[in-house]
């Protein structure tokens, strides 16, 4: 192998690590942009679960308020 073909052999690889390099880092870069969406996502779903619970909470208060009123024979 004359060493022209050695050097373009060389260039050529060059080449093709670089593009790897390139998709390495727009892999890397969608990783990073699907996590943090996922972490807000998150966020957002706990805040939901929280109203959520608090709603019911305060449902089953109501619930067992009337509930209580009704066993002790009164009505309001």
């Amino acid at each position: 192998m004359e060493q022209e073909q050695v050097e373009e052999i060389k260039r050529h690889f060059g080449v093709i690590a670089e593009a790897l390099r390139s998709d390495v880092r727009q892999v890397a870069e969608g990783h990073a942009v699907i996590r943090h969406e996922i972490q807000e996502f998150r966020g957002q779903v706990r805040d939901e679960f929280r109203e959520v619970r608090a709603l019911l909470r305060l449902s089953f208060a109501q619930l067992d308020q009337r509930i209580s009123l009704l066993e002790s024979g009164r009505t309001e």
